[in-house]
């Protein structure tokens, strides 16, 4: 349970909060077009048009998927011709903001699932975001990505989007009754600081199954423990960006 979920989830549960949110799927595999409930029949205009330039956002963009405040723009296994199409492209690094950047008053929130490597789509969403978001499982080799990660950050921040930031750490896979899930959550703390929620999301079997069924957990099963803990994130979320006065588009990334 990492970035797909978390995108999926998070974006159901700020939808339920009444917030206007705006899902994009930025990863190839598509994951979160399927989890949050998009069969692939349903999907003709995909993050791909909008990159190379055949289309906008509001042509893709699908209304009220499940929630009458979220809208989705749907990914398919064609966004991965786009990392070779954009090679050429004038504003290569900047197309998803540029398209973002029409629709961006519409939105209290635009949420954005990247894919899990570096290349010219990973590039292109983290320029569009005003902010990350990093889901970090509470498991060994997580930490060690995480370093590679900050890097790219940083690497973006020197050269396409200085506005960058980290917004939030997000601990996933928890479970308290394990060592390594609390020494990894113990790292992240003194790491980041207040940048961690202190939601975290433990592992559940119902979090698990949700995604098979096209559904986000809130409406697969609400009384579960993991519907319960994105709606804590949620509601922390609101808070923080409530006490700062500004919303954020945000990009999840897998560590």
């Amino acid at each position: 349970m990492g970035k797909t979920t978390t995108a999926v989830n998070l974006a159901a549960s700020l939808a339920v909060a009444e917030q206007r949110t705006l899902l994009v799927d930025g990863d190839p595999q598509g994951n979160a077009s399927s989890g949050i409930g998009l069969s692939r029949e349903a999907i003709a205009t995909t993050v791909y048009e909008i990159l190379i330039g055949e289309a906008t956002i509001p042509d893709a963009r699908h209304r009220g998927v499940q929630f009458r405040t979220l809208d989705v723009v749907a990914a398919t296994p064609d966004l991965a011709g786009a990392e070779v199409e954009l090679v050429d492209h004038p504003r290569r690094e900047s197309a998803m903001r540029d398209a973002i950047e029409t629709v961006r008053d519409e939105y209290d929130y635009v949420l954005i699932d990247c894919p899990p490597s570096l290349g010219l789509i990973t590039v292109n969403m983290l320029t569009a975001a005003d902010a990350l978001l990093i889901p970090l499982q509470c498991e060994y080799y997580a930490l060690e990505g995480l370093s590679q990660l900050l890097n790219t950050v940083h690497l973006v921040q020197r050269s396409v989007n200085e506005q960058l930031a980290i917004d939030g750490v997000l601990l996933t896979m928890f479970d308290g009754r394990i060592n390594l899930s609390r020494q990894v959550a113990a790292d992240a703390r003194d790491y980041f600081g207040p940048k961690v929620f202190e939601s975290v999301i433990p592992r559940n079997v119902r979090l698990a199954e949700a995604p098979s069924f096209g559904k986000p957990i809130i409406l697969y099963d609400v009384a579960s423990v993991g519907a319960q803990a994105y709606m804590s994130v949620a509601r922390e979320l609101l808070d923080r960006h409530r006490r700062e006065g500004d919303r954020a588009q945000s990009a999840l990334v897998h560590p």
